[in-house]
């Protein structure tokens, strides 16, 4: 029996997995598959994996290439790339799953994204949660209520182990029955995959 979802791990931090996004809802709507995407928090990821390099940011050399890759990247979609103040994703991690739950996971992403990595807009800035609140019709209230829970803390705890117990160590990550890709730049390794029938 053919594979019908496609499990994508995220952290909102990721300006590698910000890309991905931005083809995967048509790459399964082209096979087929339902979109399921996992809010994890990327940092305790590489640490359960064994990971204890220090992070991208901190290190002149590789940011400085790494932004010259992102950007071509950007430019290869056609979509905008700007660095964010910080990389503080944590609330808007959390705030995910709200969203999952009333069934507007998906264009939380987008809409999360499109002002992170789209327009640099800080994800700790307490405005942000308070604007998705209220483009979706959410309470603000309710939203950082929930945020704020231990609900929100097991849940965001949980999704992070079981990513890693599915054997995923970094962000993006794409699985599809039994195969799984680590990387925007695997999408086309992917997509091969799918269309052989995995």
């Amino acid at each position: 029996m053919s594979p019908s979802r496609l499990d994508f791990y995220f952290d909102f931090m990721s300006p590698f997995a910000y890309l991905a996004f931005q083809k995967l809802p048509a790459i399964c709507q082209r096979h087929g598959l339902e979109l399921v995407p996992h809010a994890v928090n990327l940092p305790k990821l590489k640490l359960l994996a064994g990971n204890t390099a220090p992070p991208n940011v901190s290190l002149p050399l590789k940011i400085r290439y790494l932004s010259k890759d992102l950007e071509r990247w950007a430019t290869l979609y056609g979509v905008p790339l700007v660095f964010p103040k910080s990389l503080a994703s944590e609330r808007l991690n959390k705030a995910f799953f709200f969203a999952q739950d009333r069934g507007q996971g998906e264009a939380f992403i987008r809409e999360a994204w499109d002002r992170v990595w789209g327009r640099g807009v800080d994800p700790a800035d307490p405005a942000l949660l308070g604007e998705l609140a209220g483009l979706f019709g959410w309470a603000a209230d309710e939203l950082n209520a929930w945020v704020n829970s231990a609900d929100a803390g097991e849940r965001y705890e949980s999704e992070t182990r079981a990513a890693h117990e599915a054997g995923v160590f970094g962000t993006p990550t794409m699985i599809v029955g039994d195969q799984m890709w680590w990387g925007n730049d695997r999408l086309a390794f992917m997509e091969t995959a799918l269309e052989k029938g995995l």
